[in-house]
C-alpha cells in the first residue's frame, strides 16, 4: 500500500475524505494568490524526467509508455502528498504525438538524443528579418505556408495551399484544385493521423488529472502560455535575430508582437476556460538581467507582456509567471501588477527573497530551493535551504508556495526530494 512522506496512508480515491482534502488544498491555493494567510505553507510537486529516475525507467519509456507513466506519476503524488501537482503526464509522455507530427524543432529521448537524455530544442532562424512585412500583412497565410512547413513534417505540403482570400464566386471551385496536389494531400492525411495521436495523448492527460482529483490533489495549472517577445526570440527569429532586432528593426519587432498578442491572448483564455482552471503557467526565457538593458526590457519585453498579463486578469484568470535566470534588476518593474492576482515563480532563491521584500504585498511567490542544492546537495542541505526560505519569507508574512526553482531537476537524488517535502511540513506545516 502507498504511504505519504509522513508515513500515513493516503485517502481512498473518490472518498469523502479525499474530496475534503481536495477542497482544502484548492482553497489554500486561492487564498495564497489572494494574499491571505493560510493554515500552512503549500508545497507543489512539479517534475518532468526526474520521474524516470523515481520510477526506475528510461526517459524514452516515460515518453512512450502511457500506462507505466501514469502509474509512476500517481505513485509520486501519493508518496510526496503535495498540496498541488502539475499534470505530470502532460510534461513527459509526448513522444508518440511528436513523432506523428514529425516535429523538427525538438530532439527527444531516443529521437535525436540518447534514451536517457532530456529534450533538446533546435533553434533556427525560421523567420527572416525580410519576412516582417509579409507576416504583418497576413500572419495566418505566413504561418500556414512559410512557418509551419519548417517546423514539422506534417505541414510540409502546406506550401501548396491556395490563396484563400481569392476564393469567391466561381473561383471557389477552381481554387480548391490545389488540394489535389499530392504533397498537400499527403500532409492532410498525415495531419489527421497526428491529430488522432494528439487526441489519445490528451485522453491520457485527462485521465491522470481525474485520478489526481479523485485522490484529493488539484492540478496547479492546466494551461501553458508564452509571451510576445519570447515568441519572436524562441520560435521565429531565434536568439540572435530576436535580440538584434531591438536595434536593427525595432518598429517591425514591436509591430509583430502587437500583431500576434491578441491571437495569443484569445487562444490561452479559451484554453483555460475550456479546462475550467484559472491558473496559467507562463514561461519566460529572455527578460533576465544579462540579455538586454533595462530600457530595452521595459520597451520590448515588459510593455507587451504587462498588457498580456492584464488581459488574463481581466478574463478572471491567474497568471503564474516563471521568472528564469537572474532577474534582480527587474523586480521593481515587474512589481507593477494588481495586488492579489498573480503568482511569481522564481528560479533563484535570492530573487525570491528580495521579491518578497519588494512585492510581497502584491503577488504570491513560488520557488525557494535552488536546482544546484537539489542536484549536488545532501538531504541536510535541502532541509537547511527550505528552513532558510521559510524564515525569510513565510515566517515574515509572505505568501509562498514551496517548490524547486524550476521544478525538480532530472538528476535530483530521490532522498533530496523526500527531504524537501518533509522540511516543508516541519518548518511551515
Amino acid at each position: 500500500m502507498s504511504v505519504t512522506t509522513d508515513g500515513s496512508p493516503p485517502p481512498k480515491a473518490g472518498s469523502a475524505e479525499a474530496k475534503a482534502a481536495y477542497d482544502r488544498r484548492w482553497r489554500r491555493l486561492l487564498d495564497t494568490v489572494a494574499l491571505k494567510r493560510t493554515d500552512r505553507m503549500p508545497v507543489v510537486l512539479y517534475a518532468t524526467f526526474w520521474l524516470a529516475k523515481y520510477g526506475g525507467v528510461s526517459h524514452k519509456s516515460l515518453m512512450y509508455d502511457y500506462e507505466s507513466t501514469k502509474a509512476i506519476c500517481e505513485r509520486a503524488v501519493l508518496e510526496f502528498d503535495p498540496d498541488f501537482t502539475n499534470n505530470l503526464v502532460l510534461f513527459t509522455a509526448m513522444g508518440p504525438m511528436m513523432e506523428a507530427m514529425g516535429l523538427k524543432t525538438l530532439q527527444w529521448p531516443g529521437h535525436g538524443v540518447a534514451e536517457d537524455m532530456p529534450y533538446q530544442y533546435l533553434e533556427y532562424e525560421y523567420m527572416k528579418a525580410a519576412d516582417y512585412p509579409e507576416f504583418l500583412h497576413d500572419p495566418t497565410n505566413y504561418y500556414l505556408k512559410k512557418f509551419l512547413p519548417q517546423v514539422a513534417e506534417v505541414f510540409e505540403g502546406f506550401v501548396h495551399l491556395p490563396p484563400f482570400p481569392t476564393m469567391s464566386g466561381l473561383r471557389v471551385m477552381s481554387t480548391i484544385r490545389a488540394f489535389a496536389n499530392p504533397a498537400l494531400k499527403a500532409s492532410l492525411t498525415r495531419l489527421m493521423a497526428a491529430a488522432d495521436e494528439v487526441e489519445r495523448f490528451g485522453g491520457h492527460c485527462a485521465a491522470f488529472a481525474r485520478r489526481a482529483a479523485e485522490l484529493g490533489y488539484p492540478l496547479m495549472t492546466n494551461t501553458l502560455a508564452g509571451n510576445p517577445f519570447d515568441a519572436v526570440a524562441d520560435y521565429w527569429r531565434g536568439a540572435i535575430g530576436g535580440l538584434t532586432d531591438m536595434r536593427r528593426h525595432p518598429e517591425q519587432l514591436l509591430a509583430a508582437m502587437d500583431k500576434v498578442a491578441p491571437y495569443m491572448l484569445a487562444q490561452i483564455v479559451g484554453a483555460a476556460k475550456a479546462a475550467n482552471h484559472p491558473v496559467i503557467m507562463i514561461t519566460t526565457h529572455w527578460p533576465g538581467d544579462t540579455f538586454m538593458s533595462q530600457k530595452q526590457f521595459e520597451t520590448f519585453w515588459w510593455a507587451p507582456f504587462k498588457k498580456q498579463l492584464l488581459g488574463f486578469i481581466e478574463a478572471g484568470l491567474i497568471p503564474m509567471v516563471l521568472w528564469e535566470h537572474e532577474c534582480d534588476k527587474r523586480l521593481e518593474t515587474i512589481a507593477d501588477v494588481p495586488a492579489g492576482k498573480c503568482i511569481y515563480w522564481f528560479e533563484r532563491t535570492d530573487n525570491l527573497i528580495r521579491a518578497h521584500e519588494i512585492m510581497g504585498d502584491r503577488v504570491a511567490l513560488r520557488g525557494g530551493v535552488m536546482a544546484s542544492t537539489m542536484v549536488t546537495g545532501k538531504p541536510a542541505d535541502v532541509d537547511a535551504e527550505v528552513k532558510h526560505v521559510v524564515d525569510k519569507v513565510w515566517n515574515k508574512g509572505g505568501h509562498l508556495i514551496l517548490d524547486c526553482g524550476i521544478g525538480i531537476p532530472d538528476e535530483t537524488p530521490i532522498d533530496n526530494v523526500r527531504a524537501m517535502f518533509r522540511a516543508a511540513r516541519q518548518y511551515a506545516g
